[in-house]
C-alpha cells in the first residue's frame, strides 16, 4: 500500500512538472525591478544607489577631460550572461541611432569601459582615466533602458533628481525615505553638476522612480505636476531631453546611423523630388476615399497632417508616379527603411521600392528593386519595414507607384518615412482595437500573435496578457514561445542561443524620438524543466502542447519565457504606444551564439596580463585544501543524489512504469542505472 502511494505521489508530481505550451517562466520573478531595487537586494550601498564614486570627486566631472572620445572603447567580460551581452549590443545600436556616440571593441586604447557581471547595475560617472573603468550589468540588469542608464553615467550623466533646481519640480518626502538612504537625495549646485541649459525632465531615463528607497509603500518623490507621478522613473530609453543633453555634452551634430526622416509637414517635402513619370505624387491632408487623416497627427492638430498620395483611379494601366528622396549619405551596408502605407488602390496596383546608388565611374548605373507591394490589408495605415543594402556612400530611395489593370477607386498614400543604417525588426504584429480589448479582456487571459519564422528557421510566437496575469494587475505581461515549424527536422535542439526581442513601438514620426518598450529573452540550450527531466527549449513537439487551428490544422507550442511586468497600463497609455486605437509589436529572433566566444584581448593587453596570470598560477596550490573540501562535499552530495535517483528508477522499472514516457529520456535513464 505504501509503495502504491509513493508511486501515485511521484506520478502526480512529475505530471505537474512536465513542460507544456502553458508553462511560463517569468525572468523578473514576479517583480518590476528598478536599478535601485536590484542593487539594494544585492546588499550594495552606492552613491545615489548605482554610482561607483566618492562624493568628494563629484565636482571634477564638469571638466572636458572627463569626456570620452565619441567612439568609446569597450570590453565585454565573459562573465556576462548571454542575454545581457545581446542587450548591451542593442543598447549600443540605440546610441548610434540617436546620438553621435559610437562604441567599438577595445583595441588597446589607454582608457576603456570594462563591462562585467557584478552584484547589481552600477557605473562611475564620466571618464575617470583609470584605464580599465568597470561597469556592472548583473542579474536582472539586462533591460535596454537599464543598460542605457548605466552607460549615460559612464558618459558623464548624474541622476536628474540631483539637479540644483530639483525642488522647483518635485517634493522629496523625507519621512518616507529609509534613514540611511537620505544621502541619495541631495542636490548639487551648478558648480558641481550642470543641467546643460535643458529644462527639468520628468521623463528622463536618469530620473528616480516615485518609490525609490521608500520605507513602506508610499512615494518618496512627489511631482509638483500630478500628471507626471507615473512618468518619473521610466526605463524604456532615452527621452528627448536626455538626447539634447548628450548632444550638448559631446558637441554632437549628427548621429552615427540615422540617415533621414520625413513626415511631409513641411512644404518642401524633405527635399524629395518628382522623378521621370507621367503621373505625380501629391501632398494632401485627406482623400475622399481614404485616408481621411495623415498618420503622424491622426487629425489631432488643426492645420497640420500631410502625406504624399498617388491616385491610381484616373490613371491608365502601366501609368506610374515616381517620388525620389534627395541624395543621402548612409554608411555602406544594411539599411532599414520604415514607412506607413495606406492602400486604397486596385489589387494589382504596385508600389515598388528602388535604391539608386551614385557611381562616379558608371553614372548610368540602373536603380535596384528591393520590394514590390500590392494588395494586402487595404483601407488603413500599415507599417512596413524594408531591409535595404547599399554599397556606395551616396544613394537615394525611390517610391514608384504603378497602375494595374483592375478598376481602382483610390491609390497609394505614404507617411512617416525613416531610413537608418541598421537592420530592420524581422516581423510586425499589429493589435487592432486595443481599447476595446483592454476594456473587455479579463486578467489572466492571453492573446497570441501569429507564428513567425526566424532567419535561422525557428518558428515562434508571442503572447500578451493585456490586463496582466491574475496575480499582477495593472501591467501588460508578455511571453515568447518556440513553436513547431517546417524546418524542425534540420534544426538544432534544444534551441541554442537565439535572442528574442519583443518591442512595443512608440509610434512617433521620427525614429530618433521613439521610446519603444523592449524586452529580450534568450534560449539557453542547457535550461531544464523544474523537475530536471526535460530541456526547456527542446523541440516543441517534444515539450509543448498541441494547438488546433479553426481550419483543423495544428501545431505545437513550447513553454514560454518573458515577464509579468512588461509595461504598466499608465505607461501604455502614454507616449504613442497606442495610435488610431492600434498597437504594434516589433519582433525578432536572432542567433547570438557568436557571443559565446570571449571578446579577443588586444595584443598589448595579452602581454601585459601574462605576468599576473603566471603569478596567479604559482599561487593557486595554496587554495587546494579549501577547494578539496568543497569538491568532496559536492561529490558526496552528487553521489547521494544519484543513489536516490537510481533507486527510484529501479523501483519504477520493477513495477514496469516509465514516468517520462519518451524514448530519448529512457536512454538517459539506462545510462544512469549503469552508473
Amino acid at each position: 500500500m505504501a509503495l502504491r502511494w509513493i508511486v501515485l505521489f511521484l506520478g502526480l508530481w512529475l505530471a505537474a512538472a512536465k513542460l507544456t505550451g502553458d508553462t511560463e517562466t517569468d525572468v523578473d520573478e514576479g517583480r518590476d525591478w528598478d536599478i535601485f531595487d536590484i542593487n539594494e537586494a544585492a546588499g550594495l550601498d552606492l552613491l545615489e544607489g548605482d554610482i561607483e564614486q566618492e562624493l568628494s570627486s563629484r565636482n571634477t566631472i564638469l571638466g572636458d577631460e572627463y569626456r570620452w572620445p565619441t567612439t568609446v572603447p569597450y570590453y565585454l567580460e565573459d562573465s556576462l550572461e548571454m542575454n545581457a551581452k545581446g542587450v548591451i549590443l542593442k543598447a549600443f545600436d540605440q546610441y548610434r541611432l540617436k546620438t553621435c556616440i559610437d562604441f567599438t571593441p577595445w583595441k588597446g586604447e589607454p582608457n576603456y569601459i570594462h563591462v562585467f557581471k557584478g552584484s547589481g547595475c552600477h557605473s562611475s560617472v564620466g571618464n575617470q582615466h583609470v584605464g580599465k573603468q568597470e561597469l556592472s550589468i548583473g542579474k536582472t540588469c539586462d533591460r535596454l533602458g537599464t543598460v542605457e542608464h548605466e552607460f549615460l553615467h559612464a558618459l558623464g550623466f548624474w541622476h536628474e533628481h540631483s539637479r540644483a533646481d530639483r525642488d522647483d519640480y518635485v517634493t522629496i518626502m523625507w519621512d518616507e525615505i529609509k534613514s540611511e538612504k537620505r544621502k541619495n537625495f541631495k542636490t548639487y549646485d551648478d558648480s558641481v553638476s550642470s543641467a546643460l541649459g535643458v529644462p527639468y525632465d520628468y521623463g528622463s531615463v536618469m530620473h528616480y522612480s516615485k518609490t525609490s528607497f521608500n520605507i513602506g509603500s508610499e512615494p518618496t518623490i512627489v511631482t509638483k505636476i500630478p500628471q507626471f507621478m507615473d512618468v518619473i522613473g521610466q526605463r524604456m530609453g532615452f527621452s528627448a531631453s536626455d538626447l539634447t543633453k548628450l548632444s550638448r555634452l559631446y558637441n554632437c551634430t549628427k548621429s552615427s546611423t540615422f540617415v533621414d526622416s520625413c513626415d511631409f509637414e513641411e512644404e518642401n517635402i524633405c527635399g524629395m523630388i518628382q522623378g521621370h513619370a507621367n503621373r505625380p505624387w501629391v501632398r494632401l491632408s485627406s482623400v475622399s476615399g481614404g485616408p481621411h487623416t495623415d498618420f503622424s497627427n491622426m487629425g489631432q492638430c488643426q492645420g497640420k497632417g500631410y502625406f504624399m498620395h498617388f491616385s491610381t483611379a484616373p490613371a491608365e494601366p502601366e501609368d506610374h508616379a515616381v517620388l525620389e528622396s534627395r541624395w543621402l549619405y548612409p554608411k555602406p551596408g544594411a539599411q532599414c527603411l520604415q514607412f506607413f502605407l495606406y492602400n486604397t488602390g486596385a489589387a494589382d496596383d504596385v508600389l515598388n521600392i528602388w535604391v539608386e546608388e551614385y557611381d562616379k565611374e558608371n553614372p548610368s548605373s540602373e536603380p535596384k528593386l528591393f520590394k514590390s507591394i500590392s494588395g494586402g490589408v487595404m483601407g488603413s495605415w500599415e507599417l512596413h519595414n524594408i531591409d535595404l543594402k547599399v554599397t556606395k556612400k551616396k544613394t537615394r530611395v525611390i517610391f514608384e507607384g504603378v497602375r494595374g489593370k483592375s478598376p481602382s477607386t483610390g491609390g497609394f498614400s505614404l507617411d512617416d518615412i525613416n531610413l537608418s543604417s541598421t537592420k530592420c525588426p524581422q516581423h510586425i504584429w499589429r493589435i487592432r482595437n486595443i481599447s476595446n480589448l483592454l476594456a473587455t479582456t479579463p486578467a489572466g487571459q492571453k492573446l497570441y500573435s501569429p507564428r513567425f519564422l526566424s532567419p535561422a528557421g525557428y518558428a515562434f510566437q508571442v503572447n500578451v496578457y493585456l490586463n496582466g496575469k491574475s496575480d499582477h494587475p495593472g501591467y501588460v505581461a508578455t511571453y515568447f514561445h518556440l513553436t513547431s515549424g517546417p524546418n524542425d527536422h534540420k534544426l538544432k535542439w534544444p534551441c541554442p542561443w537565439q535572442q528574442a526581442t519583443m518591442a512595443l513601438m512608440d509610434q512617433q514620426s521620427d525614429v530618433r524620438q521613439q521610446m519603444n518598450m523592449h524586452r529580450m529573452v534568450t534560449t539557453d540550450p542547457n535550461k531544464m524543466s523544474s523537475d530536471g527531466t526535460e530541456y526547456y527549449w527542446d523541440d516543441p513537439s517534444e515539450v509543448g502542447s498541441k494547438v488546433t487551428e479553426s481550419d483543423g490544422s495544428y501545431y505545437y507550442r513550447g513553454p514560454g519565457s518573458g515577464t509579468t511586468s512588461f509595461i504598466t497600463h499608465s505607461r501604455l497609455k502614454s507616449r504613442n504606444f497606442i495610435k488610431g486605437d492600434d498597437a504594434f509589436f516589433l519582433l525578432s529572433l536572432e542567433d547570438i551564439s557568436d557571443l559565446l566566444e570571449p571578446q579577443p584581448l588586444p595584443h598589448s593587453a595579452v602581454h601585459a596580463d601574462a605576468p599576473q596570470m603566471k603569478a596567479a598560477a604559482q599561487g593557486a596550490p595554496q587554495e587546494v585544501p579549501n577547494n578539496s573540501v568543497v569538491v568532496t562535499a559536492v561529490a558526496g552530495s552528487v553521489a547521494a543524489a544519484v543513489l536516490v535517483v537510481s533507486m527510484l528508477i529501479m523501483l519504477f522499472m520493477l513495477i514496469g512504469w516509465n514516468p517520462w514516457g519518451m524514448c530519448r529520456r529512457q536512454k538517459e535513464i539506462d545510462k544512469m542505472v549503469l552508473i
